[in-house]
């Protein structure tokens, strides 16, 4: 009788103890997770703000399992060498551009061709539709959490620039297939990150730069450049990722990957309509500052256009010859805008 007792109270015991695995505040007793978060934007930039805001929502939802420590401004690891760090473990997650490390991700990079970009929002969702659709061996590397891109990236120089004539020669800050952009627009592209920009015009080394608008304000560019030429038949866009160490992820339990992926996909649309939102708050700062906004007609629209369509093809040859699916990749963004975008 006295074992059947104890037999029955040690299963109670058990059973209780099994219970308080599940509770909401379990998690807080268990070892905490602590990761950390590698992003090239400034501390103050919204796109710093929101990444950080993605830090927090993780922990929260994990119930404090998760902890993450943030470093914008590039304070843990180079925009152009984010992504490597994160697949040799430095970062544990990584914020960057694709364009940074420029030949790594030749299917991607269809993302950046100017396939006529109207804002933000569409553009992020493309990025993340082609990633579901070809899931490209080049990212195999790592986890992705999710992706974004910006609206249309324009060109911003020192001296105005109204026509094609106006480009030749001019040393113009561009990465990734942007700078093929103003090779074929006549000028001389100057490979620097975002960061580095600044004091590239500033000292002369470049006389221009290619980037969404929000680059005016969030990168201060407004207040070394001059007047920003509205190219938008030449306008391009940047892929740009966050991703996660693939050992680190797959060390996480099943509940703790399912919060990650949650949040990540909640924040496609936050950092895609951001995007848009901080447009206009860019292109204001410029023009506070005195600097011009140079429309082009639509005959110097078609003329930009078609020296920039090469580039396309380009894309295609390029991926073909390496075995890749560019011409599937380059007609589902395409079509995709055309139906899609606003």
């Amino acid at each position: 009788m006295r074992k059947y007792v104890a037999a029955k109270v040690f299963l109670v015991v058990l059973f209780v103890s099994i219970s308080f695995l599940f509770l909401p505040g379990y998690t807080a007793a268990q070892k905490v997770i602590s990761l950390n978060y590698s992003n090239f934007f400034p501390t103050m930039h919204k796109h710093s703000l929101i990444a950080e805001q993605w830090c927090r929502e993780v922990e929260k939802r994990t119930n404090g399992a998760v902890k993450i420590a943030y470093f914008p401004g590039g304070t843990l690891t180079p925009a152009a060498q984010t992504y490597d760090n994160v697949v040799k473990g430095i970062a544990d997650i990584g914020f960057s551009c694709f364009a940074y490390t420029r030949g790594k991700f030749p299917l991607t990079e269809v993302i950046d061709l100017p396939l006529g970009y109207k804002n933000g929002i569409s553009a992020t969702r493309l990025i993340n539709a082609y990633y579901a659709k070809f899931k490209p061996k080049e990212l195999d590397e790592v986890k992705v959490l999710y992706l974004h891109a910006h609206g249309p990236g324009l060109l911003h120089t020192k001296k105005p620039v109204y026509k094609l004539e106006d480009m030749k020669g001019m040393k113009i800050r561009a990465t990734g297939l942007a700078s093929k952009i103003v090779l074929a627009l006549g000028g001389a592209p100057v490979g620097t990150t975002m960061p580095e920009t600044y004091d590239a015009l500033r000292t002369g080394v470049a006389e221009g730069a290619m980037a969404p608008m929000e680059a005016l304000e969030g990168f201060k560019w407004g207040e070394v450049i001059k007047s920003t030429t509205l190219d938008y038949a030449a306008g391009y866009s940047t892929g740009m990722f966050v991703v996660m160490n693939k050992a680190k992820w797959n060390s996480l339990s099943p509940d703790v990957q399912k919060v990650f992926d949650q949040v990540s996909t909640e924040w496609i649309e936050k950092q895609g309509a951001l995007w848009d939102q901080i447009e206009e708050a860019g292109k204001n700062f410029s023009l506070k500052k005195g600097n011009k906004v140079i429309p082009l007609s639509a005959e110097e629209n078609a003329r930009w256009a078609a020296k920039v369509k090469p580039l396309l093809d380009d894309y295609v040859k390029t991926t073909q010859a390496k075995g890749l699916p560019g011409e599937e990749a380059l007609k589902f963004c395409v079509d995709y805008l055309k139906k899609n975008q606003k």
